[in-house]
């Protein structure tokens, strides 16, 4: 399997191939795009973009250097049909320069590009929620050439899936991104903290009251607050473990490296780290942990869990079953 991490600028490809990196990904929202449509959204990230077509053409150049892949995502919630025209003229600013394969999360821009963009491959986002095989093989047969799934599947699913349809690749999450909620049916954009952070981890002050008026009981206000303590709980896992790492520099927080195993069996082309708006030691460390997961693999694929696990020696928040993507391979274990 191949491990897909985030690049954010074009000093990043060096160490990210060396922490095991076989393909990239990035963002760009071009000067011209802001200009035209008075928005940055040219993707669904605001921040963690590369900064100008010239360094997106260095990113290319320096891996293909290194025998690696670019991506370039386009990937925003909406597009009018004059952006689309704009996504084309990209694509093709993209293919010029070298780049390899575009991340399309809209079905309308993924048709225009494979009817009328240049010959590049087609990579569908996971806000297509891609959930079942029909829909791998509506975007196969519309010219896509890898699926990248909603991190809310089973393996047994994804396993279904890719047996049901040939001719197609298949990407899987993998680490750093915490969200549960179906991105493809989620319309919000996460800003930054002074600005209110996501709308799906709002920290609102609460005031519990019953609708008759009269004062909780001891044993109501005592299960209110420990259900109150568990959410603050599980977003702390969610995002991160508070982002919190390793004396080692590994991250905590979302992972499915116990799983890597059953997906590469499923046959799997490709696993995906998350986050480009992160630090780039975050995403170094993300890469190697990854990669040491692949090698142990080919070496003693029994024990790959046990050794996924000791990687942040913290069984108990592994064992918790809240960092899981894929939660059917902790219940294997």
């Amino acid at each position: 399997m191949k491990i897909v991490a985030p690049v954010s600028a074009a000093a990043e490809v060096g160490p990210l191939s060396d922490a095991g990196a076989d393909e990239f990904y990035c963002g760009l929202v071009p000067r011209s795009w802001v200009e035209r449509f008075g928005t940055a959204g040219a993707n669904r990230r605001i921040f963690g973009n590369l900064a100008s077509e010239g360094e997106l053409g260095e990113v290319i150049g320096l891996a293909h250097a290194r025998g690696r892949r670019v991506s370039l995502v386009m990937n925003a919630p909406h597009y009018s049909e004059a952006q689309g025209e704009a996504l084309l003229e990209l694509a093709g600013q993209f293919a010029t320069l070298g780049g390899d394969a575009l991340i399309v999360g809209d079905i309308g821009v993924l048709a225009l590009l494979a009817g009328h963009g240049p010959k590049l491959r087609l990579h569908v986002s996971s806000l297509l929620s891609c959930r079942n095989a029909e829909a791998a093989a509506l975007y196969r047969d519309l010219g896509a050439h890898r699926v990248v799934l909603p991190r809310d599947l089973t393996l047994a699913e994804i396993a279904a899936m890719i047996a049901a349809t040939p001719g197609i690749e298949f990407e899987a999450f993998i680490l750093n991104d915490g969200c549960v909620f179906e991105e493809g049916q989620c319309h919000t954009i996460h800003l930054p903290s002074r600005l209110g952070g996501p709308i799906c981890i709002d920290d609102y002050a609460v005031e519990h009251a019953r609708l008759d008026g009269t004062a909780l009981s001891d044993a109501e206000a005592a299960a209110l607050a420990a259900n109150d303590a568990s959410y603050q709980q599980w977003l702390w896992y969610r995002f991160s473990c508070g982002f919190s790492v390793t004396d080692q520099g590994y991250p905590f927080g979302p992972c499915g490296l116990c799983a890597m195993p059953a997906l590469a069996a499923s046959g799997l082309t490709a696993v995906k780290i998350a986050g480009r708006e992160g630090a780039t030691a975050r995403k170094a460390k993300s890469v190697e942990m990854v990669w040491r997961v692949r090698e142990r693999m080919a070496a003693d694929h029994a024990a790959v869990a046990d050794f996924a696990q000791s990687l942040r020696g913290r069984p108990d928040l592994c064992s918790s079953g809240f960092m899981c993507y894929y939660r059917d391979a902790l219940a294997a274990h």
